[in-house]
């Protein structure tokens, strides 16, 4: 019986260690030929020499278990290495089926506090790091698909996550790179929905080197399988990358610990409409004010309280 992926080839960034090591491991247990994309830097902040280390290993486990996997240990933040990362898929495997975006740093901070560096760097690295991927692989689709003349195989699987959704405090930066990662893969979307090219993003909530200081509450099991742990994300990620996925596009997904949820887009709370030709500041002060008179302040969007969602 030909396993799900059989045939089809994978990037995935950040792929050294935690979720992307999961991710890419799944990838290749259910047949993709994995491209394993890790710049390799140890500190969870960007901060360190980067290293072929990480992502040689993984490649050399996919390997080890009669999988086919190469390593490439590129800065997906950078244009031209993104570029280099897509040939060396095409050059390896004959074309790139699959791309899932993972990589990220952390420069946790008060917005009053963060500077100009570790703003531009968290967003260069989750949001432009995305975008480059993303940019290079819907061009060799739309290519495929003109020489083919029709639809081709492609899935994008893209990283959000919960600071998105319901708001965290000390991650500015993160948090609006997440977000603009979701604007990103609607966007994605319908764009290349005439290629036959699906893209979705996920929130998932995994006990990492990223997320260490989150979960650092919540104990591992004595026996058995940790709740929090990346293997729980890994499945989705293949499921969004097969075959069976075709026609689920632009949607994004909560998952750990045995459970998904779709996220709904935003729905309209109130409406309030104005007795004249057009509002006066009294009128709204009448109508709104009462509105969130109970409300503690900084409450963020309602799908993240019914979900009982939290930084991650």
């Amino acid at each position: 019986m030909a396993l799900p992926l059989e045939g089809l080839s994978a990037v995935v960034t950040g792929a050294g260690r935690g979720l992307g090591r999961a991710e890419a491991l799944e990838l290749a247990r259910l047949g993709a030929a994995v491209v394993v994309n890790d710049y390799g830097q140890p500190g969870r902040d960007g901060s360190g020499e980067a290293s072929a280390g990480p992502a040689e290993q993984v490649a050399a486990e996919i390997r080890d278990a009669g999988g086919r996997a190469v390593a490439h240990t590129g800065d997906v933040s950078d244009f031209r290495q993104a570029r280099e990362l897509v040939g060396l898929t095409v050059a390896e495997f004959g074309r790139l089926d699959v791309l899932v975006n993972n990589a990220g740093i952390l420069r946790d901070r008060m917005v009053f506090s963060m500077t100009e560096d570790e703003w531009d760097a968290v967003i260069r690295v989750h949001l432009k790091g995305h975008f480059n991927t993303t940019h290079f692989a819907a061009a060799h689709w739309r290519d495929r698909s003109k020489a083919a003349g029709g639809q081709v195989y492609g899935r994008i699987v893209n990283t959000s996550s919960e600071a998105f959704l319901a708001g965290s405090a000390g991650q500015p930066n993160y948090a609006a790179a997440k977000g603009g990662i979701v604007g990103l893969t609607t966007s994605t979307a319908l764009a290349l929905a005439k290629y036959g090219v699906t893209a979705n993003a996920i929130c998932p909530r995994a006990r990492t080197r990223m997320t260490e200081d989150v979960f650092a509450g919540l104990r591992r099991p004595d026996e058995g399988l940790d709740p929090l742990a990346p293997e729980h994300v890994a499945p989705l990620v293949g499921y969004l990358a097969s075959p069976a996925a075709a026609r689920v596009s632009g949607q994004l997904f909560v998952v750990h610990g045995g459970m998904v949820a779709v996220v709904e887009r935003p729905r309209v709370q109130a409406k309030f409409d104005s007795k004249q030709e057009t509002f006066t500041y009294d009128e709204l002060d009448a109508l709104l004010t009462p509105h969130y008179a109970d409300r503690p302040l900084g409450e963020t969007f309602a799908a993240a309280e019914v979900l009982g969602l939290h930084r991650g």
